[in-house]
């Protein structure tokens, strides 16, 4: 991606930020579209060699053929449906124990008739700008080993658009909102048994405003938890891997941009597909560490961010500048807590990971080498292994399960 097309964007990102303001901000407008166009070079010089040796032709053809081979989030689960307080459908999936191998299974066939105690359920919640699918490694290796519930946020995935943000009186969305969401899922799809609940970044987040929503769900159900690459707050202070003077502009009218951006969605969509070179190097830096991360991963991680449309991104935004879900974290202190992080991530850095193990002492603090922020899908069978220890500790699954391959050879339909 040339200068000039980091530069267009820049200008674009400006003139955003100065409509949004009324002209009256200029000044503010154009420091951030500079700043924004700093990134954009930074990932423009990622993709740089690249268009040197491979025409657009070629590289069109390639996500073609990566996106028409490549297995991933092709898995599928049972649907279902909850509704959220403010009337927002919320899609889940269910993947049952298989009745032969699964964990209980023998436990179950010993009680003769008399109705089984319902199962640990493992409920799974996507970051921001994702999905369900996002966790298709870790789903192919537990499928059928213990019951798993997966579930698209509000305004991502399969969900519907959040009701309550809809309008001219729509409000902005919060963490809490998430957190309520979350429950209404736990109540339709898990309404008994023991629960562990996994989250990824804004997945996390979701998990801690629940404890601080309904704590005594948390005390009496949940057996165990794990928070992958999340923050509980601080989010304010994360530099993006950009100079502080830059980023400080930005953060100041990014959420004007973004606005200005969100209502003209049908434009940004088709800048969207004109600089698919420059968005997947901005998605591969803020998303892998790793230099040699499977092509495949790495479209795939492309395809879930740009399935979020730009209002919605736009939406969230503001919500995680908010986000402080400190008080809340004690509510998982008697239980197993794993949190995980990469080591490189830019965007919750591992240092936010740290800081929820210091209010959990007691929990497992895993950083893994060489990694960013989708660690789960960089680096699968790390978060998977931890996870499958986590289960074993709180007897979802047995000790000696084997939870197979990490989804890499999934066919569709599997």
């Amino acid at each position: 991606m040339s200068e000039r097309t980091a530069g267009d964007l820049a200008s674009a990102a400006a003139k955003a930020a100065d409509a949004a303001n009324g002209g009256g901000n200029w000044r503010l407008a154009g420091i951030a579209g500079t700043a924004i166009g700093v990134l954009a070079a930074g990932a423009a010089a990622g993709v740089a060699i690249e268009r040197l040796t491979v025409g657009r032709g070629m590289r069109k053809k390639a996500r073609l053929a990566l996106d028409s081979a490549g297995p991933y989030g092709a898995l599928r689960g049972t649907p279902g449906t909850a509704v959220a307080d403010d009337g927002t459908e919320l899609y889940f999936e269910v993947d049952d124990v298989d009745p032969e191998t699964g964990a209980g299974a023998p436990r179950r066939r010993r009680l003769f008739g008399r109705k089984a105690p319902a199962p640990v359920t493992v409920v799974f919640s996507h970051g921001y700008c994702l999905s369900q699918d996002s966790w298709h490694f870790q789903r192919a290796a537990l499928r059928g080993l213990v019951r798993t519930v997966f579930w698209d946020q509000r305004s991502h995935g399969r969900s519907a658009r959040g009701a309550a943000q809809q309008g001219p009186d729509g409000v902005p969305v919060s963490i809490d909102q998430l957190g309520r969401d979350l429950r209404a899922v736990i109540d339709e799809a898990a309404p008994e048994g023991p629960i562990v609940l996994v989250g990824h970044s804004m997945g996390g987040m979701t998990m801690m405003a629940l404890a601080g929503h309904c704590p005594e769900l948390v005390r009496d159900r949940v057996v165990g938890a794990a928070f992958v690459g999340s923050s509980s707050g601080k989010l304010g202070e994360v530099s993006f891997g950009l100079p502080v003077a830059g980023v400080n502009a930005v953060r100041r009218v990014l959420p004007g941009v973004l606005k200005a951006l969100g209502s003209q969605t049908e434009l940004v969509e088709r800048g969207r597909r004109a600089t698919a070179d420059l968005f997947a190097g901005l998605i591969k830096r803020y998303s892998f560490s790793s230099k040699d991360v499977d092509p495949a991963v790495a479209r795939f991680a492309e395809r879930l961010i740009e399935g979020t449309p730009i209002d919605v991104v736009a939406e969230f935004y503001p919500a995680f500048t908010e986000h402080d879900k400190s008080d809340a974290l004690p509510v998982f202190m008697e239980i197993p807590v794993l949190v995980l992080a990469g080591d490189r991530d830019l965007v919750t850095p591992s240092s936010h990971s740290e800081a929820i193990a210091d209010l959990l002492p007691d929990s497992e603090l895993v950083i893994v080498p060489d990694a960013g922020h989708l660690v789960m899908l960089e680096h699968p069978e790390a978060v998977t292994d931890r996870l499958a220890d986590l289960l074993v500790r709180v007897g979802a699954v047995p000790a000696a399960t084997n939870v197979g391959s990490y989804g890499s050879t999934a066919q569709p339909g599997s």
